[in-house]
C-alpha cells in the first residue's frame, strides 16, 4: 500500500496520459480480436458531447464512460460507402476517473473493460465474449 506522501505529487492522468494507457491496454487484447477491429479509431475525451448524451438519454456527463459509433462489423456492407467516416471508439476521461475513484479496481483494469464492451460492439459480441476477451487481455 502507498504510503500517503506517494500520492501528495500525483495528478489525475491527461488526455493523453489516458490515450497511453488506451494503446497499452488495446496492445494487451488478443491479436486475432484486434486483427478484426483493424482501423477502429480510438479517441479519449473528457467528456461526452451534448448531442450524444441527449442521443443516449443519459442524465448527466457521467453516465457514458466510452461509446462506439460506426457500422458494426455483423451489419457492414461488402463494400464500403463512400464518404463514411471510420468506426470510433471513444473513451470519456472524466467519466472513467470518477468510476475509478468508486471501484476497486485499477485504473488500467476499468479502460481495458471499456475498451472491450466498446470494440465489443463493433464486434456484436455478447457480454460472456467480451469477458473472455478481458480475461486473455490480463493473462
Amino acid at each position: 500500500m502507498p504510503d500517503a506522501t506517494d500520492w501528495s505529487r500525483l495528478t489525475a492522468p491527461s488526455l493523453e496520459q489516458m490515450e497511453a494507457l488506451a494503446d497499452a491496454a488495446y496492445g494487451r487484447l488478443p491479436e486475432s480480436f484486434r486483427a478484426l477491429a483493424t482501423g477502429v479509431v480510438i479517441r479519449v475525451e473528457d467528456f461526452p458531447t451534448d448531442e450524444i448524451l441527449e442521443e443516449m438519454e443519459a442524465e448527466t456527463p457521467f453516465d457514458l464512460l466510452g461509446l462506439f459509433q460506426g457500422v458494426g462489423l455483423a451489419q457492414d456492407a461488402a463494400v464500403t460507402e463512400t464518404g463514411r467516416l471510420p468506426n470510433m471508439v471513444f473513451l470519456y476521461r472524466r467519466p472513467i476517473l470518477d468510476f475509478w475513484a468508486e471501484e476497486d479496481q485499477t485504473l488500467g483494469e476499468i479502460v481495458t473493460h471499456v475498451l472491450v464492451h466498446e470494440i465489443g460492439h463493433h464486434f456484436g459480441l455478447s457480454d460472456e465474449d467480451m469477458e473472455r476477451v478481458e480475461a486473455a487481455a490480463d493473462a
